[in-house]
């Protein structure tokens, strides 16, 4: 038997063992809504926010839950409304303006029809706000080129495998922005950090936070390589950035890596970030994209 099929069949079992939700990182889903959701029971004289969870890839199961009951309780107290939905048709030129902000927590695959792209593209451009976090810009390719190239900034090439897991202190770099303002300079915790194929700073991002990479091992080892499991190598030099924003024209987009698991939707520095970085995305505070 020749060594790559032998390779794909041990990958194959060691899939299979863990579950389907990792075989749909191999063998994702080809879902997609045509009939939006109910929004009615929004009040109109609210700002609202849309929460988008849906996954056509590997699902956070227990992530996904916990930040989103994050996002709830931090909009309780700032007055603001949350319209949670995995529906797609949401994403239509009809509805999207009644939302100041989408935020796309651990969403994957390809999840949106052309229309409902159209849509989302031009309300983006016209002002709308985009958060995306962790999983929303962890696919290993994308369809739809502008969501990964514009929107998110950076193409993600992999994690750490071989522990996945790791502890690092991540440092705020930039202080005068509404995620970041409240942090302190830098914390250490365990987190799954993502690597990407270019800095976006490279690109007109402005960069928010780093993960210092002399912390963790940021490379895929032993039979994780053997594997090809993403880029073997995932170093990315004196800035490594986890959290970044930048305009789309006059919309507002934030990306932050961080979140995989539950437990960092508990730690006060990152309920800090996620709600400094939904007021700046959905033009409540900081400055605007003209």
């Amino acid at each position: 038997m020749r060594a790559g099929t032998t390779l794909l069949l041990a990958l194959l079992l060691l899939l299979t063992v863990a579950g389907c939700n990792e075989l749909r990182v191999f063998f994702p889903a080809n879902d997609y809504e045509t009939v939006p959701p109910d929004i009615s029971t929004l009040d109109p004289d609210d700002p609202a926010l849309l929460v988008f969870t849906k996954t056509n890839g590997f699902r956070h199961e227990a992530a996904i839950p916990a930040g989103l009951a994050e996002i709830q309780k931090i909009a309780e107290q700032r007055g603001w409304q949350v319209f949670h939905t995995e529906n797609a048709a949401v994403f239509a030129p009809e509805i999207l303006p009644r939302f100041a902000a989408t935020i796309w927590h651990n969403t994957s695959g390809d999840l949106l029809t052309q229309a409902q792209r159209t849509a989302f593209r031009r309300w983006v451009e016209a002002g709308g706000g985009f958060v995306g976090v962790h999983g929303a810009g962890g696919d290993f390719e994308y369809e739809w080129p502008w969501y990964v190239d514009t929107l998110i900034g950076a193409q993600f090439i992999g994690h750490p495998l071989g522990p996945q897991f790791q502890r690092a202190a991540v440092n705020v770099v930039a202080k005068d922005h509404p995620a970041t303002r409240k942090l302190p300079d830098s914390w250490a915790y365990t987190e799954e950090w993502y690597s990407f194929d270019h800095n976006p700073r490279e690109t007109g991002s402005k960069v928010l936070v780093t993960v210092d990479e002399r912390g963790y091992s940021p490379h895929v080892s032993g039979f994780y390589a053997l594997l090809g499991l993403g880029e073997e190598d995932l170093t990315m030099g004196s800035e490594h950035p986890v959290v970044w924003q930048h305009c789309v024209e006059r919309g507002r987009a934030i990306y932050s890596a961080l979140g995989h698991s539950p437990e960092t939707y508990a730690m006060p520095e990152y309920q800090d970030l996620l709600e400094g970085a939904i007021a700046w995305a959905a033009g409540f505070e900081g400055t605007d994209c003209d």
